[in-house]
């Protein structure tokens, strides 16, 4: 999927998150990685073949009425 040099870190690899973002959806949590991930604001990710990567970053506590 990447076309640049040097080429972003595969999906597979443990640095998959330092890939160059191709497009950003801020307004909707989430932008798509050159490698195939998306990774959304929570810090969850969604790889390539289907495989979800649980989000590591608590959610915030929402605040009781």
């Amino acid at each position: 999927m990447c076309a640049h040099q040097p080429p972003c870190p595969s999906a597979d690899s443990p640095d998959h998150l330092a890939a160059r973002i191709l497009s950003a959806h801020p307004e909707q949590g989430w932008n798509l990685l050159c490698n195939g991930t998306i990774v959304f604001d929570d810090s969850g990710e969604l790889l390539p073949d289907g495989r979800v990567v649980a989000a590591t970053r608590p959610l915030a506590m929402a605040m009781a009425a």
